[in-house]
């Protein structure tokens, strides 16, 4: 459950670097790198107190590539190909592969 909340606010940290606008406005960069930052570190560390840290480290980044992809379709207009979303279909099937084969 840590790693998914560490995904999640890992998520939040991407998309708040394009309302950064080039380090040029602060309220972006103070949510960016004070909460959602703090927060993906926090319970990617708590999730690694539990978890192997090259597993922890792969499917944080995993969720967190996937779901920045699929927002940014489904969300933002960025270009959806049925291509896009395969390859997030295969980081989806490492990411549940890795945590299946990784013991607590």
């Amino acid at each position: 459950m840590y790693i998914l909340i560490a995904g999640a606010f890992e998520i939040g940290w991407v998309f708040s670097l394009k309302g950064m606008n080039g380090f040029t406005r602060l309220f972006p960069f103070i949510f960016s790198y004070i909460i959602c930052g703090l927060g993906a570190a926090s319970f990617l560390s708590l999730a690694m107190k539990q978890l192997p840290i090259g597993s922890s480290y792969a499917v944080w980044m995993g969720i967190a590539a996937a779901g920045t992809n699929l927002i940014g379709m489904f969300f933002l207009g960025e270009p959806y190909k049925l291509s896009r979303l395969a390859f997030v279909g295969i980081i989806m099937i490492g990411v549940v592969g890795l945590r299946l084969t990784t013991s607590e």
